[in-house]
């Protein structure tokens, strides 16, 4: 028999009996009606686990992970205000339903019913998954499993404090508000988990506000894998900077209790909490795991003995709140209230196009203030003797710097965090004078974690900040990649476009460095970044074209909301020279304020039809030092700068390349998945030229005198040019 309908009967005949588990009198300071509210939300929540059971096995539900056994998160909820943002783990249904109960208008019923059944009327995924979430319940929906969603919290908690110093544009959390955010006892083990414990622990030792209550929900067991017996209190009871509550998250009073004190704690003095909460995991770990195939049956029939509902019906009835009887009535009708409206729900339309499902990949644009750009007296006050600078060509990394700086007096939303950004200035001096400029507010340095100076930029970005978060070289990106992927990225396509994280990720990269770093400091990989739908790349190859593509970015950001990564080519930031020393050819004048490249518009050097070398970053570099070459040989030749590779500008590259008889691509990625592969599928699908390629080695970048050796030269540029129009 399914363990749902067990528990199911149990319940039924226990209560009936006035058969109900021992406990401690009811105690604290929950009020009847708040009681009685935990209790009804609660029930719910076991109705609508048993009810995503049945509609599974008809075919008109698709995903029954649940929440019974977790029913006293609905205290939490009632603890808390509504305004205070909330992301949830997965089995935390009874706290949406409970803060439902706090927000006229909601129908937690219908909603939830909907999201089972994957229909596009869902309200919050439109039909893309089932997730808790909800907008007007201020609950960004999750999809994480492995507390992904633990470095964002801590963010948005550091927006709380950030906001009253720099208010921005799109402010949503209160000044006086916390943030919560929920996980399971063996997720609390994941890096990702202990990076942003640390996180936050380090942020508070420092006295500086975060906001954040994290509460674990200890049901001993990952799936199959148990937790050590006392183990999460061990690990967490005595740690710095993190203030540690414990509830019985059966008692409906004690949990209310001790959760209104860790609140009380975290709001007044603007410091984490971690509020460890005993639970227990009904019917296993989702609809196709049975827990008696790994656990003693005994072990299972003791747990379900154990059952929240029957010890909150022992608490009512022992407060005078609500007889055994009145509650037994209470879970008879919804289970019937939830069948009925099951029927309903299963009739509203799912999404049936490719269209449809990708509608929200993209997030919507939002009303901006407009912005003329910064005064002259604000940019004489930052720029100072750097203003009679810019009249000279100067290197990439200098007028990304005074890009920078233009963008952040124009937009006082804009901060940004990384390791050494502020202080030292970058590692290459990229944000030199910025923290002189701006101060420690935007320019926040952060510590060595990539997923965490991620985290904070997303958690910034939902409380209406423009994050400009840098990762000092691409190979440390691969740390918390997926803090884009599962994080940022999915986010408006799981929220259908009612939640984003606008930000403009700068990261060092690519390949060509003298001498330095080896492969940790060279990566010429980008499919990552490629492959995640959404997702704009950026790659310049010189300091004009730098500046202007990232006041594009951050319009991108700011206006469409969008995700954008900045690629800035290592070798490229000190370029001065391009044929000859001191020729100075590779240097640029910092173009106007006014002056932005749009998404999608290439660059175009020459009108040969000869050959049309299409390229980016530092090919672009390589292919004019081999132009001369070329022309020398007879080849008429123009050079195309891809300028983005996410997605791929391709109705301006094939107009780029119109009227050439050849095109020569040229990728300093690798030749197993990089740009090339789909430049040539594009080519060749659009176009009648000859087609070749010149690729990076499938090979990690080494140190020393071999640093270019696995990539491609002017040489083998100008060798290609030739083979491929002979």
């Amino acid at each position: 028999m399914d363990r749902a309908n067990i528990v199911h009967e149990n319940f039924l005949r226990r209560v009936a009996a006035r058969d109900l588990p021992p406990g401690r009198a009811p105690a604290g300071p929950m009020t009847p009606e708040t009681a009685v509210q935990a209790f009804r939300a609660g029930v719910l929540t076991r109705a609508l686990d048993r009810q995503s059971r049945a509609m599974q096995r008809v075919g008109q539900g698709f995903y029954t992970i649940g929440s019974s056994g977790h029913e006293g998160l609905a205290a939490v909820a009632l603890a808390l205000r509504p305004t205070d943002m909330a992301f949830l783990h997965y089995r935390d249904a009874a706290f949406q339903i409970a803060r439902s109960a706090q927000v006229p208008g909601q129908n937690p019923v219908w909603d939830m019913l909907l999201s089972f059944a994957s229909s596009s009327d869902d309200p919050i995924s439109g039909g893309r998954h089932k997730v808790l979430g909800s907008r007007d319940l201020l609950i960004p929906p999750q999809t994480s499993t492995i507390a992904s969603h633990l470095p964002k919290a801590v963010g948005a908690a550091y927006s709380i404090g950030a906001a009253r110093r720099h208010r921005p544009e799109h402010q949503i959390l209160p000044e006086d508000g916390i943030v919560y955010c929920s996980f399971g006892d063996a997720s609390a083990n994941h890096s990702t988990a202990q990076g942003a414990f640390n996180t936050a622990q380090w942020t508070s030792y420092q006295s500086v506000p975060l906001p954040l209550l994290f509460v674990c929900e200890d049901n001993g067991i990952g799936i199959s894998t148990k937790t050590p017996k006392g183990w999460i209190e061990a690990t967490f009871s005595a740690r710095p900077g993190l203030k540690y509550f414990k509830a019985d998250g059966l008692d409906l009073y004690d949990t209310f209790r001790v959760a209104s004190e860790a609140a009380a704690y975290v709001r007044d003095r603007k410091k984490p909490a971690f509020l460890h909460i005993r639970t227990i995991r009904l019917y296993g770990h989702a609809g196709a795991d049975v827990p008696t195939t790994y656990l003693p049956r005994e072990e299972v029939e003791a747990e379900e003995a154990n059952d929240p509902l029957l010890h909150s019906v022992r608490l009512l009835d022992q407060a005078g709140v609500m007889t055994p009887e009145q509650a037994l009535e209470i879970y008879t009708e919804t289970n019937a209230r939830v069948v009925r409206v099951a029927d309903q729900a299963i009739t509203r339309p799912r999404l049936k196009t490719a269209d449809q499902v990708m509608a929200s990949i993209i997030p919507p644009k939002r009303d901006c203030k407009p912005t003329n750009g910064p005064t002259p007296e604000a940019r004489a006050a930052a720029f100072g003797g750097d203003l009679k600078a810019m009249e000279d060509p100067q290197i990439m990394s200098r007028l990304i710097n005074w890009a920078l700086t233009d963008l952040m007096l124009a937009h006082p939303e804009v901060v940004m965090m990384g390791e050494d950004v502020g202080r030292k200035g970058g590692v290459y001096g990229v944000t030199q004078k910025l923290h002189q400029r701006f101060g420690p507010d935007r320019m926040i340095d952060t510590l060595l974690d990539e997923q965490s100076i991620l985290g904070l930029a997303i958690g910034m970005a939902q409380n209406g900040f423009v994050p400009l978060p840098e990762i000092q070289f691409l190979a440390y990106l691969h740390n918390a990649e997926d803090q884009i992927r599962g994080e940022a990225a999915t986010l408006p396509f799981f929220s259908n476009g009612q939640y984003t994280n606008p930000m403009v990720l700068r990261i060092a990269g690519l390949g060509y460095q003298k001498g330095f770093g080896g492969h940790f400091h060279n990566d010429n990989s980008v499919a990552v970044l490629r492959d995640i739908p959404g997702v704009i790349l950026a790659v310049p190859s010189n300091g004009a074209d730098a500046a202007m593509m990232l006041r594009e970015c951050v319009r991108l950001a700011r206006e469409e909301q969008r995700v954008v990564v900045f690629l800035e080519p290592i070798a490229l930031y000190p370029m001065r020279d391009l044929h000859t020393d001191k020729d100075g050819q590779w240097m640029r004048r910092y173009p106007d304020p006014s002056q932005v490249i749009p998404l999608g518009q290439v660059g175009v050097t020459g009108a040969g039809t000869d050959l049309a070398i299409v390229t980016f970053g530092n090919g672009v570099y390589l292919s004019n030092q081999a132009l001369a070459e070329t022309e020398s040989a007879g080849i008429k030749a123009r050079i195309v700068d891809t300028r983005w590779l996410s997605p791929l500008p391709k109705d301006a590259l094939t107009e780029a390349v119109k009227g050439c008889k050849n095109i020569l691509i040229v990728d300093e990625t690798r030749h197993s998945g990089g740009v090339a592969e789909a430049l040539m599928a594009h080519f060749h699908e659009a176009t009648k030229a000859n087609l070749a390629r010149l690729t990076a080695e499938d090979s990690f970048i080494a140190t020393g005198p071999a640093y270019a050796a696995t990539m491609p030269s002017s040489a083998q540029i100008v060798q290609a040019a030739k083979g491929l129009v002979k």
